[in-house]
């Protein structure tokens, strides 16, 4: 069984741990949980994921990379996968895990060490045919989720194209924040179509017009 591994960053001043699940291990950081694992698991919830988005044809932008889990299971049927990540020392325990080795092997899988807001206006119009945006929580990096950053997300994308964003659903009991329906709002006004909330996986799903409305 996997064993928990704990490793402190003198760079963010934080405490990453993977901790052992049924499946695969989960990540947290500094006492916060990276993965859900409340009625499911790290491998389960990123299979749920992505059974939203599914045929996963083409080339795929994954836009918060943590583990791995959803690049590893896009790149078994995408043509490509390009997945960032901004924190060393999440891929420095991914290194450690066995169940985010083809992250590294697999030659399908385009990995960039680098800031998602920063690297997305590098990348060229209609580039990809599937965005999957998992960020940290809104409180951590609210700049994922701007006007300015969904509408390199919605330049980005072929017409036709889908996105699949997660989005949790944190202060909506303590602070009645509604957060999804946020998002969703935001990603009509910039010009996404069929946007979709799935509860269960904390995911709204949209998909870029083939012609823009």
């Amino acid at each position: 069984m996997f064993e928990k591994i704990s490793r402190f960053s003198e760079t963010t001043q934080r405490l990453y741990t993977l901790r052992p699940t049924e499946t695969w291990p989960a990540l947290e950081i500094s006492g916060v949980l990276m993965h859900r694992i409340r009625g499911t698991d790290p491998k389960s919830d990123a299979e749920a994921k992505i059974a939203l988005i599914t045929p996963v044809r083409g080339d795929v932008l994954d836009t918060c990379c943590g583990l791995g889990y959803t690049a590893i299971l896009e790149a078994k049927t995408a043509e490509s996968v390009t997945t960032i990540e901004k924190d060393q020392m999440v891929l420095d325990l991914a290194r450690l895990s066995p169940f985010s080795k083809p992250l590294f092997e697999n030659p399908k899988i385009k990995l960039i060490h680098g800031d998602t807001s920063e690297l997305i206006c590098g990348f060229d119009d209609a580039a990809f045919d599937i965005v999957n945006h998992d960020p940290p929580t809104l409180s951590l990096a609210g700049e994922l989720y701007s006007n300015a950053f969904y509408e390199q997300l919605f330049r980005v994308l072929k017409p036709g194209g889908k996105l699949l964003h997660y989005t949790g659903t944190p202060g909506m009991r303590r602070r009645r924040v509604d957060i999804p329906a946020g998002v969703a709002r935001r990603l009509k006004m910039i010009g996404f179509a069929k946007i979709r909330n799935d509860e269960p996986t904390s995911c709204i799903t949209a998909m870029k017009p083939r012609k823009r409305i």
